[in-house]
């Protein structure tokens, strides 16, 4: 029977923090080995899962080898990255021989001494399994795709949605079309085209415009005859890094230039429409105004600055104090702020608690309302493909202006309303909703929210890519450089 392997190593790195991400960090998220994985992610709604199921669909033998993720957050430290890649490789060098490789990856991972970590991890692989074996890899809508993770990997499987709600469908995408190259005798041909612009993360919703048109083209493209596969990577702008920017990228049945033609018309479509792939976001001020005078409500106050997915720390009070100035009464906002919650439990449930919190500090005083341990599990598909979330002890204080703040100590992306449910907290209740995210919260926040507002707030995941201070990045880039030029 035909083995292959199984393994998975994400993390979507933001450069312009100062924290390295440790290796505790990734061990406390998830990281499993052997069956464990197997136990972990065979049912979730993750693209690991898909590839569990979609091995033993085809009558595989699946080896699960080694799998890990962490929330996202600062480069990874040099000693974190070695130890990773080093389980992953011995885990991977226990299981040979192998038939083919499965590998989840982000593609906007960076290390302290990698900054194109995903193509590093895979020039190892090669290095063990030689360059016959085929290798089929996913990667993350926000990917940074580089010539090396193109040049490495057999075939390349992106997210085409934006919140991503098709991770376990991708993963079963990249184990069918292993199945097809080991019993079928398909021969793939890849190709690469990354015209010389980004998207801003918040023009990158794929269910409306400008990015559903880009995707439309994607769907367009993957019914071409002998095209096995395409897949769009809107890219990461907060990861300083030489391929920063979009990507895309095609597969062919044995025919590399067809696999050039359907890469270059994605990337022609996505150029010819660069300039809508750009903007600004309402101020603090405007936004907040905007949810005050809503008629409809809840109103999601997406606050961009401190987007938890883009690695930021979710402490960020810039849109709290503006609701507190224009006097607007009924919000909720969630904030990681550990010796918050040591306070709150020091004070007790039912009892008043004065605090300050967050960035910039804020004093606020309160009834705590609710002590819990954290810990709430996503049953629905949402961003991310989580099931088992662990906040940390968290605590819910209740201002007399009805401000619902809720304190963890550990950052949680906002991807699941069970974080708040859990806590008897009902989003629907409330006027406006701060929530630390772009786009990817949406899936999660929807059956709720009558608007969403993106607000352009300051913090380490500003949209706006004028203010991020790159040195490494590729030059020139639109819309950096206004007058780029793409002579594809």
């Amino acid at each position: 029977m035909l083995r292959i392997g199984v393994a998975g190593f994400l993390h979507e790195s933001n450069t312009f923090l100062k924290q390295p991400t440790v290796y505790d960090a990734f061990e406390g998220a998830s990281l499993t080995r052997g069956e464990t994985m197997r136990e972990r992610w065979l049912n979730a709604s993750h693209e690991l899962g898909g590839m569990l199921t979609g091995a033993g669909e085809l009558g595989i033998e699946c080896v699960p080898l080694y799998a890990t993720f962490a929330v996202p957050s600062g480069t990874i430290a040099a000693e974190t990255y070695e130890r990773i890649a080093g389980e992953l490789i011995t885990e991977l060098e226990r299981a040979l021989p192998l038939d083919g490789l499965l590998l989840a990856l982000h593609g906007a991972t960076v290390a302290e001494n990698h900054p194109d970590a995903d193509g590093e991890l895979l020039r190892r692989v090669r290095q063990v399994v030689g360059n016959e074996l085929p290798v089929v890899i996913t990667f993350d809508l926000h990917a940074n795709i580089s010539p090396q993770m193109a040049a490495l990997s057999t075939c390349a499987v992106g997210y085409r949605s934006n919140p991503h709600l098709d991770q376990r469908d991708r993963g079963l995408d990249a184990a069918h079309l292993l199945g097809r190259i080991l019993t079928e005798g398909v021969r793939p041909a890849q190709a690469l085209v990354s015209p010389p612009m980004l998207i801003q993360n918040s023009r990158q919703h794929t269910s409306a415009p400008p990015a559903k048109a880009l995707y439309d083209t994607l769907a367009e493209v993957l019914a071409w005859p002998g095209i096995l596969t395409a897949s769009i990577a809107m890219g990461f702008p907060h990861a300083d890094v030489a391929e920063m920017g979009a990507h895309f990228i095609a597969v062919s049945d044995g025919d590399p230039q067809r696999a050039s033609q359907a890469a270059k018309h994605l990337a022609q479509t996505a150029w010819n429409m660069r300039h809508e792939f750009a903007g600004a976001l309402p101020s603090v001020q405007v936004a907040v105004a905007r949810a005050a005078q809503a008629t409809a409500t809840p109103v999601a106050l997406m606050d961009v600055g401190d987007n938890v997915g883009g690695g930021s720390e979710a402490n960020s009070t810039a849109i709290l104090h503006e609701v507190l100035r224009q006097q607007m009464r009924d919000a909720l906002i969630v904030l990681h702020d550990a010796e918050a919650v040591q306070r709150c439990i020091a004070a007790g449930v039912r009892n008043t608690v004065t605090l300050t919190t967050g960035q910039p500090p804020l004093t606020v005083t309160g009834r705590v309302r609710t002590l819990h341990d954290g810990l709430f599990e996503e049953t629905q598909v949402r961003h991310g493909g989580w099931t088992r979330n662990d906040q940390g002890l968290t605590a819910v204080v209740e201002t007399a202006e009805r401000h619902t703040l809720v304190f963890t100590t550990r950052r949680m992306a906002p991807f699941s309303l069970q974080q708040l449910i859990s806590l008897g907290v009902y989003p629907e209740r409330k006027r406006a909703l701060v929530v630390k995210g772009v786009i990817a919260p949406r899936a999660a926040y929807e059956p709720v929210a009558k608007e969403f507002i993106l607000v352009d707030s300051p913090g380490a995941t500003c949209d706006n890519p004028a203010l991020l201070p790159y040195r490494s990045r590729r030059r020139p880039l639109f819309p950096l450089e206004p007058d780029a030029e793409w002579l594809e």
